[in-house]
């Protein structure tokens, strides 16, 4: 029989309750429902489904779903759809990615005013690449670009930091044509940098003198405005570090490139190796070691405390799309874009963006005659699903529950 894979759920169904009693009075509500929805996951604590195939009549029993956006296990058929959509916003242009990152020191801020810092970090960005790229000693073009937020380093610490994926080049100020950014250079990681840094730091300042920033534990001194600004002005002299990576060709290559950033968690299942003596052990790749594959290990509780720092407030939303990208513009914005390039829209099949287990899930083919489609017939108890289940022993399981 084939050993069943190591789970981030399995982690929290054996040390949730000790991590509780060492680190609860600190964990917040969204916390708190990630740790039970994860756990519970795909098992009886959720309940299942009936669903019936409507071409062969099969029928398939399954445990629901946690459906958190932290679930490792619950994020692929949401990314695929998601993609799925983003195909037909695509041009017919290099794309490029552009890092944006904060020092260790705002990041320990961050984490106190998750909320606030995390939109404040998403404005810096978007400000500074539609400010620097609409100088016309750069590009002299409006941007319209997709920005995603992720939290964590290799070893699940708090690492705040935006992925950004930019049309090689933009619509001119007056919308009169496409213009192209040279060729292998996007814009200047240097002056995107010194931007960036420089309206973060002055929308910080904004907000604690507004009474929106929350100060605690070791930064419970930082309330007193004094202490505050000697502290935070200092952030602003070593450099911030802003990369762009080499542009993407092709749309096929931008959605699985997009596919591996969107709906990424913290960890996935797959870079766990063992649960033993009461640590995790995983794989990481060391940046300071030349990005060397190595494996770390953690107390399970420690595990669950880093894992769950990356946990967003409810409802934060981590994907934005800013410039001519923006919801309330993008279809005209894009059409005209099309109309300069001379490009409709493009036309990717699922077969070309999706596995064929992955369009399976998504359109919820029947696994026995992969013709029909699955629907839902009936939500099942605990007790109805050990019938389905285990039939021989569902009695003796309802006679001693």
């Amino acid at each position: 029989m084939k050993e069943s894979r190591l789970e981030v759920a399995e982690v929290f169904r054996q040390y949730g309750a000790r991590f509780l009693s060492r680190w609860g009075h600190t964990v917040s509500a969204s916390q708190r429902k990630a740790l039970h929805d994860l756990a519970a996951c795909r098992t009886a604590a959720l309940g299942g489904r009936l669903e019936r195939c409507d071409s062969c009549a099969h029928r398939v029993v399954a445990f629901n779903s946690c459906r958190n956006r932290h679930c490792p296990k619950c994020q692929s058929t949401s990314r695929d759809r998601w993609l799925a959509k983003q195909a037909q916003q695509l041009l017919p242009v290099p794309y490029c990615h552009v890092v944006f990152t904060v020092p260790k020191a705002l990041a320990y801020l961050g984490l106190q005013n998750q909320r606030r810092f995390y939109a404040l970090l998403f404005r810096a960005v978007a400000e500074t690449l539609l400010t620097i790229a609409a100088d016309r000693r750069h590009l002299g073009a409006r941007l319209g670009f997709l920005a995603v937020l992720h939290t964590w380093s290799q070893n699940l610490l708090h690492h705040p930091h935006v992925h950004c994926l930019v049309p090689a080049g933009g619509l001119a100020l007056d919308g009169s044509r496409w213009i192209t950014c040279r060729p292998k250079f996007f814009l200047p990681a240097q002056v995107l940098s010194c931007l960036f840094r420089k309206k973060l730091l002055a929308f910080l300042k904004v907000a604690f003198a507004e009474g929106k920033l929350q100060f605690s534990g070791q930064l419970a001194g930082l309330a007193d405005p004094a202490t505050f600004h000697s502290w935070l002005d200092p952030q602003g002299k070593p450099k911030w570090v802003v990369y762009a990576k080499p542009p993407l060709h092709g749309p096929q290559h931008v959605l699985q490139y997009l596919a591996r950033y969107t709906h990424r968690v913290a960890i996935s299942n797959g870079r766990l190796v063992s649960l033993a003596d009461d640590r995790v052990h995983f794989r990481w790749r060391d940046s300071k070691d030349g990005k060397r594959l190595k494996i770390m290990s953690l107390e399970a509780v420690e595990f669950i405390r880093r894992f769950l720092l990356h946990v967003l407030p409810v409802g934060f939303v981590k994907i934005r799309h800013f410039g001519f990208l923006a919801n309330r513009n993008r279809a005209q914005a894009l059409a005209l874009c099309r109309q300069h390039l001379h490009s409709g829209a493009h036309d990717l099949s699922l077969s070309e963006l999706l596995t064929p287990e992955q369009r399976q899930a998504m359109e919820r083919r029947c696994p026995h005659c992969r013709q029909g489609t699955l629907h839902l017939v009936a939500l099942l108890s605990v007790e109805e699903l050990m019938i389905y289940m285990h039939p021989t022993t569902a009695a003796d399981f309802i006679d001693s529950s």
